[in-house]
């Protein structure tokens, strides 16, 4: 895949931004605070429909706009594909595939795919399950678009349990339960099926970042442990007690180890920071595996976080793969085969 235009429009800082990268290395290059970050935040919210850095639209609209726009242009092997998300101050966001408006959320995944890596990734490592849910919930929606709707159609559900719970209203509970299991075993079986994609090559990718020193496995760590409307009937008595759900996909976890040991627990910084870098790695390479072709990488600001040795490990997996790297000093990629850069500062964005 690659993106071949990015248009933005009242975006963060850029009141106008056009911008067409290579099909090799990108680099974005400038001092903190001039919208670096933002073009790669644009990117990564047409792939996944969301924002890595805040949940809400009206922080993404520039000062006294009305709107912003994110419009993306991509070349896949099946031929073109456009995507453009139209973010009002007021309203609900309006998304276009190809041209014609969407009715549903889900239809934007799979037309753009991307990997992104920043500093901030190493909540995936030290924070807890729900950083991890959300790195599985955003992997596996772009490769199987089914999976989106069962989260939508158990967050739902979830939603009214929690609320009936909440007023001791057990008349429609059965209901509830049934639509949780149904949904959350479907959830089950998604994240089952991605995390042993993952782990295969989690130990080839981490061995080769870190210089074989040590290896990464991937497990994981569902809450239900047999059968979920089962679990679920099981702990009613508790649930009503304490007005919420305790059994289900909601509460599953990632558990990343580092030679046997956890390494939210017992890994150095700098463990842990490799450790979430080849995560990402392996998220990119599973997602080539299963569609065919890579997506596009971006790297936010991460070279200067890197040793000189992961860094040049980091570096050969950019051969192929579109990148879109943001970075103070173009030094930090010393090995890389730069095939664009771009200064930027104040919102512009001009050719280096």
């Amino acid at each position: 895949m690659q993106i071949d235009r990015i248009q933005l429009r009242n975006f963060r800082n850029y009141a106008a931004l056009e911008l067409c990268p290579c099909p090799g290395v990108n680099v974005l290059a400038g001092e903190n605070a001039q919208g670096k970050t933002n073009v790669l935040e644009a990117v990564y919210l047409s792939c996944t429909g969301r924002s890595h850095r805040t949940r809400q639209d009206k922080e993404l609209i520039s000062w006294g706009a009305d709107f912003a726009g994110v419009h993306v242009y991509a070349t896949r092997r099946d031929g073109s594909h456009e995507v453009e998300l139209i973010l009002p101050a007021a309203g609900k966001r309006i998304l276009k595939i190809a041209g014609q408006k969407a009715s549903r959320s889900g239809e934007l995944l799979g037309h753009v795919t991307g990997v992104l890596f920043s500093p901030e990734d190493l909540s995936l490592i030290k924070d807890g399950p729900g950083e991890r849910r959300r790195f599985l919930d955003i992997a596996v929606s772009q490769l199987r678009p089914a999976y989106y709707y069962a989260l939508q159609r158990y967050s739902r559900a979830l939603k009214q349990r929690n609320e009936l719970l909440r007023t001791q209203a057990t008349y429609a509970l059965d209901e509830f339960d049934q639509v949780l299991s149904a949904a959350g075993q479907e959830i089950m079986r998604y994240r089952n099926w991605y995390v042993e994609k993952l782990n295969a090559v989690s130990r080839q990718v981490h061995g080769h970042i870190s210089m074989s020193r040590e290896n990464l496995q991937v497990e994981y760590r569902p809450s239900v442990k047999e059968d979920m409307l089962t679990e679920l009937r099981a702990a009613r008595e508790t649930d009503l007690r304490r007005a919420t759900t305790s059994v289900g996909v909601h509460r599953d976890d990632l558990a990343l180890l580092i030679d046997g040991h956890e390494a939210r627990l017992f890994g150095s910084q700098g463990q842990q920071r490799t450790a979430a870098l080849s995560l990402r790695l392996s998220e990119l390479t599973v997602m080539k595996n299963e569609s065919g072709e890579w997506p596009v990488l971006m790297l936010d600001d991460v070279m200067s976080e890197l040793d000189p040795v992961r860094r040049r490990q980091l570096v050969t997996y950019l051969t192929g793969v579109q990148t879109l790297i943001t970075c103070t000093d173009p030094e930090d990629l010393a090995g890389a085969e730069i095939g664009r850069l771009f200064r930027v500062a104040g919102a512009q964005v001009t050719p280096g």
